[in-house]
């Protein structure tokens, strides 16, 4: 089986195919609720029957061997969680109302992280719909929905799925998503879908019992690690494979955004995510619109969007957290963990110019060098962020930014991030300064996965020497704290802070120099830090104080001020800069502010 060709229950028009890998079993039963036993014909390693009564609707279980009936690996739906049947779902049903949407190249994305659960009151896709406005409005072009697929319970970030083909019931099922979807494109928002390829959670998979799905030989963070490269990988690959497949026709995603994907132990001469670009390029050219993979890792390694030709894995684009953890480390101070390795001007200036801070330096947090040269790649294939749910959900108390600096420097930030040469990517409601945490919240049903979550949480803290008792992950008062406050919006200093996020914005769309992939060269002089960038006979330059003391710098050039977080528009103290610089004028730059000044070259 390629990952074009059927998996799990689709209609069929004589009723329902079905169709399972189940390598270890002898016999496979498909049991329909409500209905006989249908025994199911061996096709090599998988299982197949066609039950005409069954349609749309229709739960239900395979038996192995006359063992326990269990759900689907590839089932569509689970309408009664993790544990229960499984459901037929015609993916033709839906009426679609976005054929006329081609999709949008990776460079115009500005994106929104978003986790469905908390962004609305509701947490249900279609409310989400009803918030589209708020994100176009502001200039956003691209959402990323944290992991979908079904997890156990009704709160989760998402990276405890368990079912890699269903969107979580609790959030409103496959409709419920298509209908988000459908009103993404409508409003010219392209939708990324987060997966996560590298694990299945730890409740309610028995994938064991149907075949090889885990190794073995390589251990991640959550276990045995996905079998990619062993006995039975091709048809472990080619079940991801349709899920991604999916994603993309079912559901008319534009990217997928790959959840940790240095933790897939795949030490093949042709590795799974390059055999998926490969796919996903096959299917660009039957949707006839741009599909986007975007990898997370945090390896620094540009083989990562190395194109398959020149031997790279073919990934469209990559997180690197490097630009995050200088920001972070320069603004709020801190040294503990991976923040070790950053705190200077100096790694700011060098994100900005070469991509990786860490591209074969040293890393003291790691003990050894860290990371390869990426400077001369498009800078479009690169994400950032200022916070994102990792660095924010996987702190002690979910701090956001805004708890962590003073409004001054949010805009610092904010201009840090929208002023880069890379994707940007906001995580929901840093835009208005949202001061609710954001916490690691489950609802397992398992007394002793729930105390292992409990353990291993305070465990991970242990590096950065936070004190204190964690909040309970498992607590329904953890997911109600981390839902957005949206009335912050509506005060004083949220509308500035939007005001400051949607002007930012719509100056990087209308000044050529400011758009994704234009390069920046940056330099740090004390606290100082000047990032330049040129297109089509035009210049901009960025003077960040990152220090909250003034401080001066002679410019070189006539330079007109288009934006400065200390004016008083966006309740910053005050602009002490005048609208037009002179050549050798010294300019003086409050604490904590950004300067973007333009002239033509």
């Amino acid at each position: 089986m390629n990952g074009d060709e059927m998996i799990g229950a689709l209609p069929h028009d004589r009723g329902v195919r079905f169709r399972v890998w189940a390598p270890r079993a002898e016999q496979v039963e498909l049991r329909i609720t409500g209905a006989d036993s249908v025994s199911m014909t061996r096709d090599g390693d998988y299982f197949e029957a066609l039950a005409a009564d069954a349609r749309p609707g229709t739960r239900y279980r395979y038996s192995l061997d006359d063992g326990e009936p269990r759900p689907d690996p590839a089932s569509r739906s689970q309408p009664d969680g993790v544990h229960g049947d499984s459901e037929v779902v015609d993916p033709s049903a839906f009426a679609w109302t976005d054929d006329g949407w081609r999709g949008l190249p990776l460079k115009d994305y500005v994106i929104s992280e978003t986790h469905i659960g908390t962004f609305t009151p509701e947490g249900t896709f279609r409310a989400a719909a009803d918030r589209l406005k708020e994100l176009t409005d502001l200039g956003v072009t691209a959402i990323e929905i944290m992991p979908v697929s079904q997890f156990p319970g009704e709160r989760n970030w998402g990276y405890d799925g368990v079912f890699s083909f269903a969107p979580q019931n609790t959030y409103g099922g496959p409709e419920g998503l298509r209908a988000l979807v459908d009103a993404c494109h409508a409003a010219g928002i392209a939708v990324i879908m987060d997966v996560v390829y590298n694990h299945f959670g730890p409740e309610g998979a028995h994938w064991r019992e149907f075949g090889p799905y885990h190794t073995d030989e390589y251990h991640g963070p959550w276990g045995d690690a996905i079998n990619v490269d062993g006995s039975g990988s091709d048809e472990v690959r080619a079940f991801f494979i349709a899920s991604a497949r999916m994603w993309f026709f079912e559901y008319h995603m534009d990217a997928l955004r790959l959840d940790a994907v240095h933790a897939i132990k795949d030490f093949s001469a042709g590795p799974f995510l390059r055999e998926l670009a490969m796919h996903k390029r096959e299917w660009e050219a039957e949707l006839g619109r741009p599909l986007q993979l975007i990898a997370e890792t945090d390896q620094n390694d540009p083989k990562m969007v190395h194109a398959l030709e020149l031997g790279g894995l073919g990934m469209d684009a990559q997180w690197s957290d490097d630009f995050h953890h200088a920001v972070h480390a320069l603004l709020t101070g801190e040294r503990d963990g991976y923040y070790a390795d950053f705190g200077s001007p100096q790694d700011l200036a060098k994100a900005y110019t070469d991509v990786f801070v860490y591209d074969g330096r040293r890393s003291v947090f790691r003990g050894r060098r860290h990371g390869a040269p990426a400077s001369e790649l498009p800078r479009e294939r690169f994400v950032v962020c200022i916070q994102n749910h990792d660095q924010t959900g996987n702190r002690m108390l979910g701090d956001r930014l805004a708890a962590l600096v003073d409004f001054e420097a949010l805009k610092l930030a904010a201009g840090a991030l929208l002023y880069s040469p890379f994707v940007p990517m906001l995580f929901m409601g840093e835009e208005y300064g949202e001061t609710n945490p954001f916490l690691y919240f489950t609802s397992h049903g398992e007394t002793k996965l729930i105390k292992a979550v409990r353990d291993g949480r305070k465990r991970e803290f242990a590096s950065f020497g936070w004190q204190g008792e964690p909040p309970d992950p498992q607590s329904a008062e953890t997911f109600e704290r981390s839902k957005l406050n949206r009335s912050l919006a509506d005060e004083p200093r949220g509308r500035a802070l939007r005001d400051w996020y949607r002007d930012l914005i719509a100056l990087r769309r209308r000044m050529p120099a400011m758009a994704t992939g234009v390069p920046a060269a940056a330099t740090a002089r004390g606290p100082l830090v000047s990032v330049l960038r040129r297109a089509h006979g035009n210049e901009v330059l960025a003077v960040l104080n990152t220090s909250p003391e003034q401080a001066s710098e002679r410019l070189a050039g006539e330079w007109t001020v288009e934006l400065d977080s200390a004016d008083a528009r966006w309740a910053g103290p005050g602009s002490p800069t005048n609208a037009t610089v002179r050549s050798g004028e010294t300019i003086t730059r409050p604490g904590h502010s950004f300067l973007l000044l333009s002239r033509k070259d």
